[in-house]
């Protein structure tokens, strides 16, 4: 496995691989590897060659008061993870490679990046925006890998790749759990070993929400009550929301008629996770995945 460091490097990189017209993957990260980003890998080995994945630890989609110099890097281990995957490249740059001094150009997608976790954690999505597009045009994939379970950055990400005619093709992939339900994410190695049980909450009350549309219950505020319910009961959660939303522009809906997501945003003590549930209407049914 290569590990790129520079911008130069990589553009070289790309050129040659489009050159002998072959389909290049890229797998955005910033690290912490875990099952989730792993799967992510192995989609796009399958369906491309070469595949490049990436390590940065954006510094633009963090807020003043968030979790930035706490963030883990295990570098050594997610090298070994990576190099066991078979990626053909890590770029891994560092802040300045990305970010030059004076850098002052940013990308905003207007609306979709106003409510939710635009609301929560400003400034947030626009940083999201401006390095996936920056990594769009280095690394120049024909195709990019992303987890459902940030579903809103996810069509936050489609969103921008259509309005400016980039060409890429997104896929987006399934939420990998642990066996308890718990969605992965890097921050769920910050929860303490009572936390960590508190935090399948978040999976309960989205199974609850499935289980009254298992009944035929459409009304979302009936929905977004009885995920309340089950994260109320947990003394270890504070609700940040929990929304049923229609899953193009994340506004709320009052029944649901089409295509949603059931996204859930909690703290458990200090640490913040964030989960979802996709609502399908699928001939006269709904169906949802977890």
């Amino acid at each position: 496995m290569d590990t790129i460091r520079t911008v130069a490097w990589m553009r070289e990189k790309a050129r040659e691989a489009r050159q002998e017209q072959r389909l290049i993957g890229l797998v955005p990260t910033m690290g912490a590897l875990h099952a989730g980003h792993l799967a992510l890998v192995e989609r796009a080995k399958k369906e491309c060659a070469p595949v490049y994945a990436s390590i940065f630890l954006n510094p633009k989609q963090f807020g003043p008061h968030e979790d930035l110099s706490r963030y883990p890097r295990p570098l050594e281990a997610d090298v070994e993870k990576l190099n066991a995957a078979k990626v053909d490249g890590l770029f891994l740059p560092d802040a300045a490679e990305i970010y030059p001094p004076g850098f002052s150009t940013y990308v905003n997608v207007g609306g979709l990046s106003d409510r939710l976790e635009g609301k929560s954690r400003p400034g947030h999505f626009r940083g999201v925006a401006t390095v996936v597009l920056k990594l769009f045009e280095i690394v120049q994939p024909h195709y990019a890998y992303f987890g459902r379970k940030d579903a809103q950055q996810v069509r936050i990400i489609e969103r921008m790749t259509r309005d400016l005619n980039l060409n890429v093709e997104l896929a987006v992939c399934p939420i990998v759990r642990d066996a308890d339900g718990l969605a992965l994410s890097s921050r769920n190695t910050y929860l303490n070993p009572e936390e960590r049980k508190a935090a399948t909450v978040l999976h309960r009350a989205l199974q609850a929400a499935a289980a009254q549309i298992s009944t035929g219950v459409r009304d979302s505020m009936e929905l977004q009550r009885a995920m309340h319910r089950i994260l109320e009961s947990e003394p270890q959660a504070r609700i940040d929301y929990a929304e049923i939303v229609d899953a193009e522009t994340f506004e709320p809906v009052i029944r649901i008629a089409k295509r949603c997501y059931a996204l859930l945003a909690v703290y458990i003590g200090k640490t913040r996770l964030i989960d979802n549930m996709l609502i399908e209407p699928e001939d006269d049914e709904l169906r949802v995945s977890l």
